[in-house]
């Protein structure tokens, strides 16, 4: 199954229509199967990023180096189907939810009832379960205003679906300014009380996806304590100072100058697959920096900053080359980076976190910012 395209721009919007299949016979409704499709976001500076409606995936995301060359810096696939089919499930691009990142054991209790969910991660739950809000087909809108372009996702997660309590509506706005800033807002709301917690997945390699590790890219994070795991991957509930250990990234420093390191949090991530606590400032609620990543050779620059009190560092630890992406590049071990902005991993079943429960009547909103730019 092919992707079918579009193109947004701020001065025209267009959509290729669904295929008129029309019944065979009298007794044989065929309804249309035509449902997945691809955008494209394109700025004043050429800047595109491609998002599908199928699993609210990113698929691309082309920025230029220093000397003006573009390159897609975001890891993924040409077809659908790999998506789909993709060994070990690495949740290229997508949005992930109704709760991104693990609930213990696959359990959570809301006043005094517990549900249950599928753990899809040994014994844990991962990323919204078995088929969560990046295996479904979401309904798209176009969207344009003065400036950018973009494009608005919207589904509705039924009652216990992957086992989770109330009807939630979901939209998912992704918005590509001329200032190079990809911009993601989440909405949600429910009839029941229920954990939410939407990020956004992408895999990044500055240098160009499939162009190699990324363990020479420089990290900075805004977060002086970070939450520890069990071998799990569940947190204790500690929050642990990261001065003294391989997780400051409070100033800048290459990914790769401590991941090799013999401790034990490196040991149960297999590197680093990590939740770091955001200093937020006065503001808990507002947009703050999170994150900035240098790429030496091509200049390039990302930046990051959100609304979330958290933001999970993930270095590729499980990518292994056997998946081979859209330029027909094999993603090596350590090939790509994530830096998904959230509530905390486990927070249900964490009374010391910050609430990820939203009740009716209530508003999830949130917004994270990826802003590009060369040095």
């Amino acid at each position: 199954m092919k992707y079918r395209s579009m193109l947004l721009v701020p001065a025209m919007l267009c959509l290729l229509g669904g295929l008129d299949l029309r019944p065979v016979s009298g007794e044989v409704a065929v309804e249309d199967f035509d449902s997945i499709k691809l955008y494209t976001l394109k700025n004043s500076s050429g800047m595109t990023v491609k998002v599908t409606n199928f699993g609210a995936i990113i698929t691309s995301i082309v920025v230029p180096d220093r000397d003006g060359n573009m390159g897609d810096v975001a890891l993924g696939y040409n077809r659908v189907e790999d998506y789909i089919n993709a060994v070990d499930k690495p949740y290229f691009g997508a949005v992930v939810g109704r709760y991104g990142n693990r609930i213990a054991k696959g359990e959570f209790s809301i006043d005094g009832e517990t549900y249950t969910l599928a753990t899809n991660n040994n014994a844990n739950h991962l990323h919204g379960g078995v088929i969560g809000f990046d295996k479904v087909v979401w309904d798209a809108k176009p969207m344009e205003g003065d400036g950018w372009s973009g494009i608005e996702l919207s589904y509705l997660a039924k009652d216990l679906e992957e086992g989770y309590p109330g009807n939630l509506n979901v939209k998912v706005t992704y918005r590509l300014t001329n200032a190079n800033e990809l911009v993601i807002d989440y909405l949600a709301t429910t009839d029941k009380k229920t954990p939410v917690n939407v990020t956004q997945h992408t895999y990044f390699n500055l240098k160009g996806e499939g162009e190699g590790t990324i363990l020479d890219h420089a990290l900075m994070l805004n977060a002086k304590k970070y939450t520890p795991i069990d071998d799990g991957l569940i947190p204790t509930g500690e929050l642990a100072d990261v001065a003294g250990t391989p997780f400051d990234f409070t100033t800048a420093k290459a990914i790769g100058r401590d991941v090799e390191q013999k401790h034990e949090q490196l040991t149960f991530g297999l590197g680093y697959d990590h939740n770091f606590v955001l200093d937020k400032g006065g503001d808990p609620k507002a947009a703050t920096l999170a994150a900035r990543v240098t790429e030496a050779t091509t200049g390039r620059v990302l930046e990051i900053r959100t609304t979330e009190p958290g933001i999970q560092f993930y270095c590729g630890n499980f990518l292994d080359g056997r998946l081979q992406g859209k330029s027909g590049k094999t993603y090596v071990h350590r090939g790509g980076f994530c830096l998904e902005t959230q509530h905390y991993p486990d927070s249900p079943n964490q009374p010391n976190f910050p609430s990820t429960l939203l009740s009716p009547g209530e508003e999830y909103r949130t917004t994270t910012t990826f802003k590009f730019s060369t040095q």
